[in-house]
């Protein structure tokens, strides 16, 4: 049996105020990150044939896995803003962190957020992969958080947003 451990790590959360409204936002992230297409992976054969279908149904590297829209929960309340909630991943790119470390599923796929706030504005929120899995201690695992840091820079930059310099 293994031993028990606690890691302490750094975490930054990116939040990317976009050029839009709310709607067009998620209109838009929805269209350049693609739904999770469970059947299109069904008639997967191999590993080879699964890397194949995740590159015709992630054209820039993500899937959305489940969308959590908040705002109706919140009807009625004295918050003015709207959200909605987003798993955003590729599992080809996460089976080669698994391989080295099962727990870093913790992180995998990426929570996203779309937001307006109160005063207006809208903004895309994700916390800065390559801190995430940079935690786990795995040279492999790091390569991969920052791989993901650049997928998600191609991903904001097609919400027409300003990309953080700490995704360069």
């Amino acid at each position: 049996m293994g031993e028990s451990n606690v890691v302490d790590h750094p975490s930054r959360r990116l939040m990317i105020v976009l050029p839009m409204s709310y709607d067009d936002a998620r209109a838009t992230y929805e269209s350049v990150v693609p739904a999770y297409d469970a059947a299109a992976f069904a008639d997967a054969r191999s590993w080879d044939d699964t890397l194949a279908i995740a590159g015709i149904q992630a054209p820039h590297g993500f899937m959305l896995y489940a969308r959590f829209d908040v705002t109706p929960m919140l009807a009625g309340s004295p918050s003015g803003g709207r959200a909605t909630e987003y798993l955003m991943g590729n599992h080809t790119i996460a089976e080669t962190m698994f391989r080295h470390d099962p727990s870093v599923m913790l992180h995998a796929p990426l929570r996203t957020l779309i937001c307006e706030g109160v005063n207006g504005g809208v903004r895309f929120v994700v916390d800065q992969p390559s801190l995430q899995f940079g935690s786990f201690g795995r040279p492999e695992i790091a390569a991969a958080g920052r791989h993901l840091d650049e997928l998600l820079a191609g991903i904001i930059g097609l919400l027409g947003a300003e990309v953080p310099e700490e995704l360069g």
